[in-house]
């Protein structure tokens, strides 16, 4: 590692994880060189900065991280990108494999754990775990994933599953669209059923590839 600083950009809306990932990163061969507390922002700072890796949130105001991911991995494929989340959800894994993010970190993550997966994303390495990538290479190798085929979904399938791949639990869905637990259940079932899919991150990996989110 050459004696250059890795330049990290930090994109989390709460105050008290930027301040936590400071002292973390303290003293170390990372620097933070700015803080963001939205998608947009991380975006638009990514875009026009040089940085050598992003490391985004996932649930933000103004432009979830997941959505900052594909806006950044388009125009720059290259920039390595970490996603750092509360919540172990397999759908969000999987959105982040698909969309190319080079690792996916929990906020109780270690110390060690967090330096370890910026020096690799910087490195150009995968900062995947193979217990990550097993829980969703099983939905992108999927058959019927690649291909192409029409699939006769109704609108309110197609709104159910957009929030699924949100990474939102039927509970959640159900209070969105204001419409009964058992009812999104039943949608739910309907969907995975019809995209020939076995489970919610492998619907999620279908719809990040049919572009439905």
């Amino acid at each position: 590692m050459s004696t250059n600083k890795i330049k990290l950009l930090v994109a989390d809306d709460h105050e008290v994880v930027r301040s936590g990932l400071r002292s973390m990163l303290a003293n170390t061969d990372i620097k933070i060189v700015a803080e963001v507390g939205t998608g947009n922002a991380a975006v638009k700072y990514a875009l026009e900065n040089d940085v050598d890796v992003v490391l985004l949130d996932i649930r933000m105001p103004d432009g979830d991280g997941l959505t900052a991911l594909g806006r950044i991995k388009l125009d720059k494929p290259d920039l390595p990108v970490l996603i750092l989340s509360t919540f172990d959800n397999p759908t969000y894994i999987a959105r982040a494999v698909a969309l190319g993010a080079s690792g996916f970190l929990l906020k109780g993550c270690t110390r060690d754990e967090l330096l370890e997966a910026i020096r690799k994303a910087a490195a150009g390495d995968s900062a995947w775990t193979r217990d990550e990538l097993r829980r969703v290479t099983g939905a992108l190798a999927t058959p019927r994933l690649i291909t192409d085929v029409e699939v006769p979904l109704t609108q309110r399938e197609h709104e159910v599953l957009r929030q699924l791949a949100y990474g939102l639990t039927n509970k959640e869905i159900a209070q969105a669209m204001h419409i009964s637990y058992e009812t999104v259940k039943e949608h739910v079932q309907h969907i995975l059923r019809k995209i020939g899919v076995s489970d919610r991150t492998q619907a999620a990996v279908w719809a990040v590839r049919k572009n439905l989110v």
